[in-house]
């Protein structure tokens, strides 16, 4: 039997009155100490690598920052590979495993912003900032690695049979002149980016130029491109007889011609072109450079977006299309002249002076007509014009003397419109203008300048040409010419000269405000 419990006893596990409960807690074991992530200084020392290597030159800085843009994601790769180990490691250890922190969140944005832009650099096309900034070929190409000059030179007869010679050089400029002998004679001097002697040596011997027959056609290829990525410019200064036909294919560089007598056709997208003394045909079809042409007995047919263009002393006719950026020169051209572009529709049929045209003015002297004019934002002189005339314009003023009067019309808006024509004309008149005056030095006409809107009409002389003048916001000025500038005899009635020669200028007379006139003018249609 239990022994009875006796009064006041206290039993194991039993809390006497007013006594605070003793649990005793384990102490834990002390913590292992968290070890320092590697993955941070692994990749500085990769990164710390490969810029040693191009200080010392043992990769080219164009070729690491190739190999960075294409493969910089194999780092963030390598980086979490170490992570997922080192929290793998952490676990089998009982330790709870190390963060990125804010030291690695910098690095990882670092080398993200740095990849990101470099992969966008290296599919950047380069070449088109090259020249819409207009930069020299070596701007931009073998940023930081060295240049090395090659001369070369080849020589071979023309086969019999061969008739034209076609060019193509990508980078360098092309120059050809005549031989007096059956050859074809070309000199070279190519400019080649590298590293070293030796890989410069490797892409000269990979680019060397050669002349290939086949039929009638004679090709010479500059082989720019047979190096791949890296920089070749090459300079061709050939020499061939005077009457082979000659095609020039070119990127980048100006292309000078002289002394042909055969058709001359270029394609050039950058540089500037020159081609004088040619008994044929000239076509250039250019973008981004410019273009000079002399002395030429067929016609020009020049294409592309220009900047400067002269063209003078041209047997044939003259054909322009595209835009043009900065002046147009024309002179002497004796067949016609047709210029189009996105602003200015002009055409005639001879000049025997001179024509400038730039965005804000154009001014032409001794042409012939037919004359057909459209554009807008210019102003407009053309002096000593003779034949007919059709011309319209926006905020522009317009002044034209007549050296033989045709049939004219002038519609105009936000501009003066000053016509000449000769002392014994015969032409009748119709004009109209609103917000503006009608003056004249013939009597004969009728003039009636309201307060918003002027009219005139009437006829000179034996009125045989047709003059029709509409205006609006500005004023009209129909004046007498007694003198040439260019010191020939006047000219009166269409097609016919009066002979003689002018005495020197005398002023015009003033305005004549006559009677309102009889019949309605109406305006032309454009």
């Amino acid at each position: 039997m239990s022994s009875p419990v006796q009064p006041n006893q206290v039993q194991p596990g039993q809390v006497q009155p007013g006594q605070v409960p003793y649990n005793p807690v384990p102490t834990p074991p002390p913590l292992r100490p968290r070890r320092r992530s590697f993955a941070g200084p692994f990749v500085l020392i990769v990164l710390g690598v490969v810029f040693l290597m191009g200080n010392l030159h043992m990769l080219s800085w164009m070729r690491l920052g190739t190999l960075f843009a294409h493969y910089w994601p194999a780092l963030l790769i390598v980086w979490g590979v170490i992570k997922l180990i080192e929290y793998q490691q952490a676990q089998r250890d009982g330790v709870p495993a190390r963060g990125i922190g804010a030291g690695g969140v910098f690095l990882l944005i670092f080398i993200v912003g740095c990849g990101l832009a470099a992969t966008q650099a290296e599919r950047f096309n380069w070449g088109e900032v090259r020249d819409n900034l207009n930069l020299d070929d070596s701007d931009l190409n073998n940023l930081f690695g060295e240049t090395y000059n090659f001369d070369d030179h080849l020589e071979q007869d023309i086969p019999p049979g061969a008739t034209s010679l076609r060019v193509n050089d990508d980078h360098g400029a092309v120059r050809v002149s005549f031989a007096d002998d059956k050859k074809i004679t070309v000199t070279v001097r190519k400019r080649v980016g590298a590293e070293n002697q030796g890989d410069a040596d490797k892409y000269n011997s990979e680019t060397k130029p050669a002349i290939t027959a086949t039929g009638g056609l004679l090709t010479l290829e500059a082989k720019t491109q047979a190096a791949g990525d890296h920089a070749v410019q090459t300079d061709l200064d050939i020499s061939i007889p005077r009457k082979m036909g000659l095609n020039v294919i070119s990127r980048r560089g100006d292309v000078t011609v002289t002394g042909r007598d055969g058709d001359v056709e270029i394609n050039n997208q950058h540089g500037d072109v020159t081609v004088e003394d040619v008994a044929g045909n000239v076509k250039l079809t250019l973008e981004k450079g410019s273009a000079k042409v002399e002395q030429i007995t067929g016609d020009v047919h020049i294409i592309g977006r220009l900047n400067d263009v002269s063209v003078s002393d041209i047997k044939g006719g003259a054909q322009f299309e595209g835009e043009f950026q900065e002046s147009v020169k024309l002179a002497r051209i004796t067949k016609n002249v047709s210029f189009k572009s996105s602003r200015t529709d002009l055409e005639f049929s001879r000049i025997d002076g001179d024509l400038d045209l730039d965005s804000d003015d154009l001014h032409a002297d001794r042409i012939s007509g037919p004359v057909h004019l459209t554009t807008r934002s210019k102003q407009i002189r053309l002096d000593d014009v003779s034949g007919d005339v059709r011309l319209q314009n926006e905020n522009g003023g317009v002044e034209i003397s007549m050296r033989s009067l045709g049939n004219v019309q002038i519609d105009s808006r936000n501009g003066d419109i000053n016509l000449s024509v000769p002392d014994k004309a015969g032409f009748h008149l119709d004009a109209r203008t609103r917000d503006g005056e009608i003056q004249s030095d013939f009597p004969e006409l009728k003039i009636d300048n309201g307060d918003h809107e002027a009219k005139a009409s009437g006829s000179v002389g034996n009125g045989s040409s047709h003059i029709v003048l509409n205006n609006e916001h500005d004023g009209i000025e129909i004046r007498r010419a007694s003198t040439i500038k260019s010191g020939g005899p006047v000219e009166g009635v269409s097609g016919g000269v009066s002979g003689g020669i002018p005495g020197p200028p005398r002023p015009a007379k003033p305005a004549k405000a006559l009677p309102p006139p009889k019949t309605k003018v109406e305006p032309t249609e454009n």
